[in-house]
């Protein structure tokens, strides 16, 4: 490489990476000052006192402390609904890469499908049938629909072909094992990487999931975090508009910190996860 395009490289790299720190750095800042503050002081400057620990306070407590509902409900969603799509993945990209059958292809076909199929196109369809089945207002609402990825069972089919050799189950089913005992103790195993793979994007795809649970529910009660933030910063729009920006950005400080924790702890497992499955062994 010459270094001319190593400097450049490295100067689109530099300007990549501000592009992505800098929103980050502005919500951090911006959580440390109080409602006054955040309109007298531009933004990537900190102004009025460091007010971080008392924005969390107001943020946990406000509105007879909303704020920790709409955290279990995100919760609820992401463990049964990313938990459940992870599963059925898992399952279903095995079967599909180590089984042979009739109509594969087609299958194969649907999957790409459903992929190039943006999730708000199926939103409102989605709504009218929920609607039908007095299921709208309710958790399953937002769970069932979260059950269906298409992405991650693409991303396991691709893995499981080359991260699982044929001949190792075959010698498993020579040795009497069953096929359900056969994917337990052999093919979860190997497909480790790919499976936390699948998990993050799962879990990233519902934790920040918006328009599905806006259209789904109205019943604060039932809201995840990114429609309950959504109503809060609403609440700065009208007559007798109380304006709560400082909550509104200290909540989405709150909301992020998960995340980061998932892509810290799983980043190893993503990263081989993503490389295995589009190698040749």
């Amino acid at each position: 490489m010459s270094p001319r395009r190593s400097v450049i490289l490295t100067a689109a790299m530099t300007v990549y990476l501000l592009y992505t720190l800098v929103p980050l750095a502005w919500l951090v800042i911006s959580a440390t000052k109080t409602q006054p503050a955040l309109l007298s002081t531009p933004g990537l400057w900190f102004g009025g006192g460091f007010a971080l620990f008392r924005n969390i306070g107001e943020t946990l407590t406000y509105d007879d402390g909303i704020f920790l509902r709409w955290v279990g409900n995100t919760v609820l969603y992401v463990v049964t609904g990313a938990g459940g799509a992870t599963l059925l993945a898992t399952a279903a990209g095995y079967g599909l890469a180590k089984y042979r059958f009739a109509g594969r292809r087609a299958v194969f076909a649907v999957i790409l499908g459903a992929i190039a199929i943006p999730g708000t196109a199926l939103a409102v369809p989605a709504f009218l049938l929920f609607s039908d089945l007095g299921l709208t207002n309710t958790p399953w609402a937002i769970i069932i629909p979260s059950l269906i990825h298409p992405f991650g069972l693409y991303l396991i089919w691709v893995y499981a072909t080359d991260a699982v050799p044929d001949e190792l189950l075959e010698a498993a089913r020579i040795d009497g094992a069953g096929e359900v005992r056969i994917f337990l103790t052999v093919g979860l195993r190997l497909l480790g990487p790919g499976i936390a793979t699948v998990a993050l994007f799962a879990m990233v795809a519902t934790w920040n999931n918006y328009f599905l649970p806006l259209i789904m529910l109205s019943k604060p009660d039932w809201y995840p975090l990114t429609v309950g933030l959504s109503q809060w910063n609403a609440q700065a729009l009208g007559a007798n508009a109380q304006p709560i920006y400082h909550l509104v950005i200290t909540g989405s400080l709150l909301m992020i910190v998960p995340l980061i924790a998932a892509f810290l702890l799983l980043q190893r497992f993503w990263q081989s996860g993503l490389a295995a499955g589009s190698v040749k062994q």
